[in-house]
C-alpha cells in the first residue's frame, strides 16, 4: 500500500469502503497484470514475436488503440485474440474503474478532514 495515501478513520463506513475498493483494485491489478503476461508469453512463443512486440502487442490491444502494424498471422493467434480482447478490455475496463472510485473516495476524504 502506498505509505503517503489518506486512509480514512478506523470505525467509518468511508474507511470500509475505502479499504474495500484498495482490496479490489490489487486483486484486479494482479489479474491484469497475469492476462498481460499470459499474452505476451502466447504470442512471443505462438507468433514468434520479441519480447518488446509482445508486450507492445497486449497493451495496444487491451487498450483498443489497435495500430495495426504488428498483427497475429497464425490461425492459432487469431482466435486467441479474439477471445484475449473480450476478456481483457473487460478486466482492463474493471482496472480503470477502481482507479477512478479510489482516486474519489480519495478526494472525499481529503474534502472532509479539510471542512472539518
Amino acid at each position: 500500500m502506498n505509505q503517503n495515501a489518506p486512509i480514512p478513520p478506523s470505525g467509518t463506513s468511508d474507511a470500509a469502503e475505502y479499504q474495500a475498493i484498495l482490496r479490489q483494485f490489487w486483486i484486479v491489478a494482479g489479474v491484469s497484470a497475469v492476462v498481460i503476461g499470459g499474452g505476451v508469453l502466447f504470442y512471443h512463443i505462438t507468433e514468434k514475436l520479441s519480447w518488446v512486440n509482445a508486450v507492445y502487442f497486449c497493451i495496444v490491444t487491451l487498450a483498443t488503440v489497435g495500430y495495426g502494424d504488428i498483427t497475429p498471422k497464425t490461425d492459432a493467434g487469431k482466435l486467441f485474440t479474439c477471445f484475449y480482447i473480450l476478456i481483457g478490455v473487460g478486466i482492463i475496463g474493471a482496472l480503470v474503474n477502481l482507479t477512478v472510485r479510489r482516486a474519489a473516495v480519495r478526494r472525499q476524504q481529503h474534502r472532509l478532514r479539510r471542512d472539518a
